[in-house]
């Protein structure tokens, strides 16, 4: 099922303590089966690595505000992590109030709310921790995501991030986007390791039916906009990337045992 409300949960990581009993960190929800270290881990972009899904859905909202109706993130959902592939608000827009919109205008309206609702973003909590910590272990980082590779990379650049993934595979490469797993696969072919000795994290529900159809261990990390939404195609879940670290390192030193 899709997301469940309209309105955005508070961060990941605040979770309450009857939330964390509810959510095992090292064993999968579905198989019960331990986390493995991975040798490479495969991120999704947007709502994994910098929050940017919020802002983007919000420029949508205010436009349907603007015209006497509401968006929801249920109605959203589709979008996440697939872009406007599968379905576009615009299209929607267009067919509730009976008008015709110029779409280079307004967009360029949305792109400009979008940008200072992001004006002040950095990396997600616990993301430059996790990419430091996989340096150190000699895991393989890689992006796979169905944004354009200008948007990724022109993120990364801004946060000296760029420098921490081997390769960036995107839409505009001409892969199909998600759930279609043809970016993961490539992600996986250029690593030029099995499937399980990858992990992909992921925070969509489209990005997880990816993943799972790749053949891929994934775990969902949601952000504040997926985080009601229907995750249970992951292999395993997690609060934050700073619980996911923490999870790795116990794993890390259970393999040592």
């Amino acid at each position: 099922m899709p997301c469940n409300a309209s309105e955005i949960p508070p961060r990941p990581g605040s979770s309450s303590p009857r939330d964390s009993a509810q959510i095992p960190q090292i064993v999968s929800r579905q198989t019960h089966s331990p986390m493995r270290l991975p040798k490479a881990i495969i991120f999704d972009f947007d709502g994994v690595l910098v929050d940017t899904e919020e802002a983007i859905f919000r420029s949508w909202q205010a436009l349907f505000e603007r015209e006497g109706f509401s968006l929801t993130v249920q109605d959203y959902t589709p979008c996440l992590g697939a872009g406007y592939s599968h379905f576009n608000p615009a299209d929607l827009l267009e067919k509730i109030s009976g008008k015709r919109f110029d779409w280079d205008k307004e967009n360029a309206e949305r792109r400009r709310m979008e940008r200072e609702l992001l004006a002040s973003s950095s990396l997600m909590p616990g993301a430059q921790e996790l990419l430091e910590w996989c340096r150190e272990q000699h895991i393989r980082t890689v992006v796979a995501s169905s944004s354009s590779r200008a948007w990724v990379e022109g993120w990364l650049k801004s946060l000296n991030a760029l420098a921490s993934f081997e390769r960036i595979f995107c839409r505009t490469d001409g892969f199909p986007v998600k759930p279609d797993p043809a970016l993961f696969l490539a992600a996986r072919d250029f690593l030029q390791l099995p499937n399980t000795d990858c992990l992909i994290i992921e925070d969509s529900e489209n990005g997880l039916l990816a993943a799972r159809a790749a053949g891929i261990p994934s775990v969902a990390v949601p952000c504040r906009l997926t985080a009601s939404c229907d995750l249970s195609s992951a292999t395993f879940r997690e609060t934050s990337l700073s619980s996911l670290l923490s999870t790795l390192r116990r794993t890390r030193e259970f393999s040592t045992l």
